[in-house]
């Protein structure tokens, strides 16, 4: 199998590559969709670099935008692409699917931080409002595009995971846990549910009792986002403890805006506190300010945080737009 491994919930997965010069060649036979070339008014199309702008950016501020990151190679994405064009076709118009082949053209790919694929991001007005990650099963597709058009009519268990995610992010800990543990009794393999449940023991700082629990997931799951994302909290919360005190690098910061380093340690110290919006203003304030600093450092974190936190947390879906802002400017 090509490529390095990692996943987006299943299969292999991909890391962009250094941005390719744009292009115009048309995708490969197997990237077009079941009704065959797209057409002006056909929902489903191929887009390059330069075509992303008009294709995403600007049809999404008619109409709501999926946009399927893919790759050949990626096994997952072949189980998904029938999948997302079924239930996009059938939403008749209310939203739009362009796909993006990530080996031809990676740059927005890895603009955005899509670290691993099947990755379908939402876009609207613009700019990425939600996302979901790996090959759903059908009726999580269709809930997904429902709520994008304006519909409802999520599933059972994907109301009591929102009840539970919701309760997960009030601290109320204990509640949280008993619904995720309803959903494992009906799905006992519920990723979603399994990484929410190590999620509360990470909010209550039971690392070992998390890590262990990931640890007894099959091995098929064990580089789903969602675990990831879960030990990236981890890795997360270990690295904001080490940090120095930020009263201290305020006061830095007050002496010299530009010291970027006291401004990098400041926003990993208040990611640590859980004040995630005001570490992503920093980071982002040092990527206006001084790009290419120790290595795009601050555009790095930032996609470290949007994995620890996940595709939909606000703070997320919040760097995600200020980061687009800056790089599509």
């Amino acid at each position: 199998m090509p490529g390095p491994t990692f996943t987006f919930g299943t299969g292999p997965g991909y890391a962009p590559a250094k941005p390719a010069a744009p292009t115009t060649a048309p995708a490969p036979a197997a990237a077009q969709t079941a009704a065959g070339p797209a057409g002006a008014d056909d929902p489903i199309r191929e887009t390059t670099t330069r075509d992303f702008p008009r294709d995403v950016l600007d049809a999404s501020r008619k109409v709501p935008v999926l946009v399927d990151f893919w790759a050949e190679w990626c096994g997952p994405c072949k189980q998904l692409t029938p999948v997302i064009e079924k239930v996009v076709r059938a939403a008749k118009g209310r939203v739009r699917l362009v796909k993006m082949n990530i080996d031809q053209h990676p740059e927005y790919a890895g603009q955005l931080g899509i670290r691993s694929i099947p990755a379908v991001i939402a876009f609207k007005n613009g700019q990425p409002i939600d996302g979901f990650m790996g090959a759903l099963p059908e009726s999580q597709v269709k809930s997904f595009v429902d709520k994008l058009a304006g519909q409802s009519g999520p599933s059972e268990v994907d109301q009591i995971l929102a009840e539970a995610d919701a309760a997960a992010e009030a601290g109320e800990l204990e509640d949280a846990s008993k619904l995720y543990a309803t959903v494992l009794r009906e799905e006992p393999e519920n990723v979603a549910a399994v990484a929410g449940l190590a999620g509360v023991w990470v909010t209550a700082g039971e690392f070992a009792q998390a890590e262990q629990f990931l640890a007894g997931l099959p091995a098929a799951a064990q580089n789903d986002p969602r675990v990831a994302a879960v030990r990236a909290r981890i890795a997360l919360a270990e690295r904001s403890s080490a940090v120095d005190d930020a009263v201290e690098l305020e006061a830095r910061l007050t002496r010299d805006p530009d010291d970027h380093q006291a401004r990098y340690d400041l926003a990993l110290a208040l990611a640590g506190r859980d004040h995630r919006q005001a570490a992503v203003d920093h980071l982002i304030e040092i990527f206006r300010r001084d790009r290419p600093w120790n290595d795009e450092a601050a555009r790095k974190q930032l996609l470290q945080f949007f994995e620890a936190w996940g595709p939909k947390d606000p703070a997320t879906l919040y760097g995600r737009r200020r980061l687009s802002s800056l790089l599509f400017a």
